[in-house]
């Protein structure tokens, strides 16, 4: 609030139209910085046109009556504060007001010459906590895929680059599921970038969603996480740019701010009841609230739902160190267990972990990767066990693998 006051906090020279008294903008009304936004493009914009082209980003806080109310006080505030002036029906900023838009959005030289500019770059770049990038990086949340690719960066504390490839995306996006399914312990220390199959990646990219499954592209898999992470209710950009922007302005207004329509009613009264959860976005997903496994894999044996507790690299290692020795097979020196049956095992021992079998065999590799447990392919194939060499294959780089080494 501090920032939108001294963003709309006019400079002391006044154009010639503008009085040399200039009040300060009331701090109380942060909707304002929207209707100067609206109003410093080409033309400006008349009372009506920011009313309308306004109306969608706050109908799901204020009814239709309302927000005609605080577009006519907001217009009315800016005036007064010098930040714009009214001629012939139309309003337009001073010199003054398209400074403090600058300053408010961090952008500097000429302003976006129209609203679809203003809204989908400047706008869009706000709500997201972009305004400082540079124009260059601003103008990609202009197209579908660099709007999905920086709304998932920042929700995932992701290098912000908005020209990469839905390819790319998700092998990062399969490091920040890998980092989680350890807890968070080992972060910064993973191997796993590019190691996996596409299809394990984008597996493994998947649990990061409320309901993991494979999406099937990854193409798929950046749009509907991107939707989720905002709260869209379609994958598709203007319903993505729609809710980054709602939620943005959700923000702005005070949390006793009035609702009037049937829609946000439901919403909050669904907040309220625990059926969703409106951190998704600050704090990632995870499973839903009844505790559901994810569709593409089997989950923990007899989970109910509890606090989420996670293994390090260390602990992990000594738990399936620990199982496999009790389900190996062979003789000593040269005994191993398929992962289906570590796999079976640990789900059975820790269901606490709350792993799905995607997120266990990735950390297996990683393991693996890390020196701390050893996996073998199986060179020899029996048709008898046929079917626990294809459920315990863990694909990497050019290798293929079925059993964890133990070591007597």
């Amino acid at each position: 609030m501090t920032a939108l006051v001294e963003d709309l906090t006019p400079h002391r020279r006044a154009t010639a139209a503008v009085p040399t008294a200039v009040p300060a903008v009331d701090p109380a009304q942060p909707l304002d910085i929207l209707i100067l936004a609206r109003l410093s493009v080409a033309g400006g914009a008349t009372r009506a046109e920011i009313v309308r082209d306004l109306m969608s980003f706050v109908s799901h806080r204020l009814s239709p009556a309302e927000w005609r109310a605080a577009a006519a006080g907001g217009a009315s505030r800016l005036i007064a504060a010098g930040l714009a002036i009214e001629a012939r029906g139309r309003l337009l900023p001073t010199e003054a007001g398209a400074d403090a838009m600058r300053r408010a959005f961090g952008s500097r030289g000429a302003l976006p010459p129209t609203w679809v500019d203003m809204r989908e770059q400047r706008l869009v770049a706000r709500a997201l906590g972009l305004e400082g990038e540079s124009a260059a990086k601003v103008k990609l949340l202009a197209t579908p895929e660099g709007l999905r690719a920086l709304v998932l960066q920042k929700a995932f504390g992701l290098p912000l680059k908005g020209n990469q490839t839905a390819n790319r995306l998700r092998v990062e996006l399969a490091v920040v599921a890998l980092e989680r399914a350890f807890g968070n312990k080992i972060k910064g220390g993973l191997g796993a970038s590019g190691g996996f199959t596409a299809k394990a990646g984008r597996l493994l990219a998947g649990q990061l969603s409320a309901r993991p499954r494979d999406f099937g592209t990854d193409g798929r898999l950046i749009a509907e996480l991107a939707a989720e992470q905002a709260g869209a209710p379609q994958s598709d950009a203007d319903a993505l740019r729609l809710a980054v922007l709602r939620r943005w302005v959700s923000t702005l207004l005070p949390a006793h701010a009035a609702t009037s329509t049937p829609v946000a009613a439901v919403l909050q009264r669904a907040e309220r009841t625990g059926q969703i959860r409106d951190s998704q976005l600050r704090d990632g997903p995870g499973r839903d609230a009844a505790g559901s496994a994810p569709a593409n894999d089997a989950g923990p044996a007899g989970l109910t739902p509890r606090e989420l507790q996670r293994p390090g690299l260390d602990d992990f290692a000594t738990a399936v160190k620990t199982v496999a020795g009790t389900v190996a097979e062979g003789w000593p020196g040269n005994r191993k267990a398929f992962i289906s049956r570590v796999w079976q095992a640990i789900r059975q021992s820790w269901p606490q972990w709350q792993l799905s079998e995607i997120e266990f065999k990735c950390m297996l590799a990683e393991a693996h990767r890390a020196g701390q447990i050893v996996l073998a392919n199986a060179d020899l194939k029996d048709k008898k066990s046929i079917a626990e060499i294809d459920a315990s294959a863990i694909a990497y780089k050019n290798t293929v693998w079925h059993y964890v080494r133990v070591e007597d």
